[in-house]
């Protein structure tokens, strides 16, 4: 009977080695239902323990995050939300995770918060996703967190977007309802470039259309459910299939005989005689060997962890980048980038950060290119960026850096910005290419300063008509003229050169509220006298 038993569980773990696994992410907007989805996702799906369940049944009867109409035995957002800040308050703050498989492939789901302070957590879960879930709820429609969603998920490369219009029973599984969103949202995702956006309407609550069709949902067509989507996710061959790429972590010396340089190899297969080529030196050679686990081995793939050793004795150290030399990436020290701020102090132009790409760690200045608009999406005009912004920008690295596109390649075409003080990582970025340096200017800020009496600013001045704001920024600019301050009324694409040169850039745009922006401050009014004094402090 041992024998037997042994033979089943070997037979159960020999199925589940062959399965495929997707990381998807759920995403979207503060109370859209994100964690009740996946809690109702794992309860319908068999992916719960008993003791799990258990704990979530008496955690239920605690909480009071469900409202006083609710008669559901379970609070299915108890099942991600642990925190105890995040079940008093009926929200998800940290980045959970959760295993689980069925009987056609694994998953790892990533559920993320949806307040707009949280934006860093949810750039952090979805980073390494190969799908997203996005929620919308039903009756509040597409929001600006949204949209901002959306557009990371996009500058994060994910492929495969489902997006669940959630609490369908609330709006009486209004068909109409229904299409207007996703359309909404079929149209924002063609402006991102996210091919094939899918949209599925359900209740995570009731459980409709999330394991099982609903029968209340007779109109969906075709008719699908969350967990048929995601097992028919075509993720491709991933990482695999595209060129060979080893950042080098660390040069094993364990006897004069053996010298191995051990890293993760993060795309692409090496195999033993493959020849491969030492970036930035260009230095080439071939595979002697390939050690995994202590084991020598043929060939290894991503993302295996292994140690190759060469035919020639080549000068390499932690940093430097192994790759296919049939399929180079590029080798430059200034390029463009997508990042999103992470940190509570703002981008500062003058500061020199610290980049991490790959193992390789070098300083960096970073100018902002532009910002991007929550509500619309469309780039503005940003002279910093603050928290949970998102924005292109130039890096200029100190060395040169081995990189990837990161539509091409997440893994070399991703970075991170470190502060040099303090140590805190404030920036995730998004290699979009590589620029050419050219000449550098030999005003600096302090002269531009000194000669003009005052420093660069960007005014934004927001109103409903388009043509009020014209009249208000003309008004604006005479004002400071007159109070010895050189502003000049410039396009959105113009602003960052204005603010670099030392002047005060003002820039209209419409929107639904009005207000006006000071370097992305909000004032409470405008006051030519308090602003000139402001500029030139």
């Amino acid at each position: 009977m041992s024998l037997e038993s042994d033979s089943v569980v070997s037979a159960w773990l020999r199925a589940q080695e062959k399965k495929d696994l997707l990381r998807f992410v759920v995403i979207g907007s503060v109370d859209d239902g994100k964690s009740t989805l996946i809690g109702r996702l794992l309860h319908d799906a068999q992916g719960l323990y008993q003791d799990q369940l258990e704990a979530v049944r008496r955690a239920s009867v605690k909480g009071a995050t469900r409202g006083a109409g609710s008669t559901a035995e379970i609070d299915f957002s108890l099942v991600t939300d642990g925190l105890m800040a995040e079940r008093e308050q009926g929200i998800t703050i940290d980045v959970a995770y959760r295993y689980f498989a069925t009987e056609k492939r694994k998953f790892i789901i990533a559920d993320t918060p949806g307040h707009v302070q949280y934006t860093r957590n949810m750039a952090t879960g979805a980073s390494t996703a190969d799908a997203a879930v996005i929620l919308v709820d039903a009756r509040l429609g597409v929001l600006p967190q949204t949209r901002r969603h959306l557009q990371i998920a996009a500058l994060l490369g994910i492929r495969h977007v489902v997006a669940c219009v959630n609490k369908m029973d609330l709006v009486g599984f209004d068909l109409a309802r229904y299409a207007a969103i996703a359309e909404e949202l079929g149209g924002l995702a063609q402006r991102l470039g996210i091919p094939g956006l899918v949209a599925i309407p359900v209740s995570a609550l009731a459980g409709d259309n999330i394991v099982t069709e609903s029968a209340r949902l007779p109109w969906t067509s075709p008719a699908r459910t969350l967990i048929g989507h995601l097992e028919s996710l075509d993720v491709g061959g991933g990482t695999r299939a595209l060129p060979f790429r080893l950042p080098v972590q660390l040069v094993l010396r364990p006897g004069v005989t053996y010298r191995g340089f051990a890293g993760q190899i993060t795309s692409g297969t090496v195999s033993v005689g493959d020849e491969v080529i030492v970036l930035p030196s260009g230095r080439t050679s071939r595979v002697a060997s390939v050690d995994v686990a202590g084991e020598n081995v043929s060939v290894a793939c991503a993302p295996m962890s292994v140690a190759l050793r060469l035919a020639d004795e080549i000068d390499i150290s932690r940093g430097d980048l192994l790759a296919s030399p049939g399929d180079l990436p590029t080798i430059a020290s200034t390029f463009e980038a997508d990042i999103v701020w992470m940190s509570e102090r703002p981008l500062d132009r003058d500061k020199t950060y610290v980049l991490r790409h790959t193992t390789r760690t070098v300083r960096a200045d970073i100018d902002v290119i532009h910002g991007t608009n929550a509500e619309t999406l469309e780039p503005k005009a940003a002279p910093s960026l603050a928290l949970n912004d998102v924005g292109r920008v130039r890096v200029k690295a100190r060395a040169p850096l081995a990189f990837d596109a990161y539509r091409d390649n997440r893994a070399t075409g991703a970075f991170i910005v470190i502060d040099a003080v303090t140590n805190d990582t404030v920036a995730a970025g998004m290699i979009a290419h590589a620029t050419t340096a050219g000449a550098q200017s030999l005003v600096s800020t302090e002269e531009r300063r000194a000669r003009l009496g005052h420093s660069g600013h960007l005014v934004t001045l927001s109103t409903r008509s388009i043509e009020e704001a014209r009249e208000r920024a003309y008004r604006l600019e005479r004002d400071l003229f007159d109070r010895g301050v050189v502003a000049i009324v410039v396009g959105a694409e113009g602003a960052g050169g204005v603010v670099r040169a030392g002047l005060v850039a003002i820039v209209t745009e419409e929107s639904s509220t009005e207000r006006t922006d000071l370097d992305g401050e909000v004032l409470a009014s405008i006051d030519p006298d308090a602003l000139a004094q402001r500029f030139r402090s």
